[in-house]
């Protein structure tokens, strides 16, 4: 995605470490003109998957993720990253954040997913794929079918995608970088 790449390179900052933010434009400040681009472009690549629910993890990728579903008309769900008091009926599992270098315990409340949705999830990042590893089991665990997982970013130097791949799952990442350092940012083409 052109217009994606050309932000990345005009305002994302890379780090050494294989550290790329892009807090200006997608996860803390958000562009919304470029939030309704990728948005057009998931529905592009899953528009005519049989979903009928799009799943995120709380709250990264939240103007993507809502502009998706609204352009498809389909439920918006959101994968809590921590147990509510008020929830019952939850699906749960761990999922360990490196940027925070937390485990969360996440969940879904079964009454939004369940055994006869058939759903995408949709984040900003794909890494070491661990919050999409723990979507995974959660789907699997509700008995719903994962029809595939679409990234915003995949840092395709780490291992998250190759691991998904292997288990056979359906990636589509926007943009692939294969190397980050400081002040250098390589994309795949």
């Amino acid at each position: 995605m052109k217009l994606l790449k050309n932000r990345i390179l005009k305002d994302g900052k890379s780090f050494d470490g294989g550290i790329l933010k892009v807090d200006s434009f997608i996860n803390h400040q958000m562009d919304p003109i470029l939030m309704k681009s990728i948005g057009v472009e998931f529905v592009r690549r899953f528009g005519n998957m049989p979903i009928n629910k799009v799943i995120t993890i709380e709250a990264s990728v939240i103007a993507p993720f809502i502009m998706l579903d609204y352009l498809l008309e389909l439920p918006v769900v959101f994968v809590k990253k921590s147990k509510p008091k008020t929830m019952e009926n939850m699906v749960t599992t761990q999922v360990y954040s490196f940027t925070k270098d937390v485990t969360y315990d996440v969940c879904v409340s079964s009454d939004f997913l369940k055994k006869d949705d058939t759903v995408v999830f949709i984040d900003d990042f794909l890494a070491n794929g661990h919050a999409a590893l723990g979507v995974k089991e959660l789907v699997e665990k509700a008995g719903a079918n994962l029809a595939g997982m679409g990234f915003i970013i995949e840092k395709s130097f780490q291992e998250g995608g190759k691991r998904l791949r292997e288990l056979g799952v359906h990636v589509e990442s926007l943009v692939r970088i294969k190397h980050l350092s400081k002040d250098n940012i390589e994309f795949e083409e």
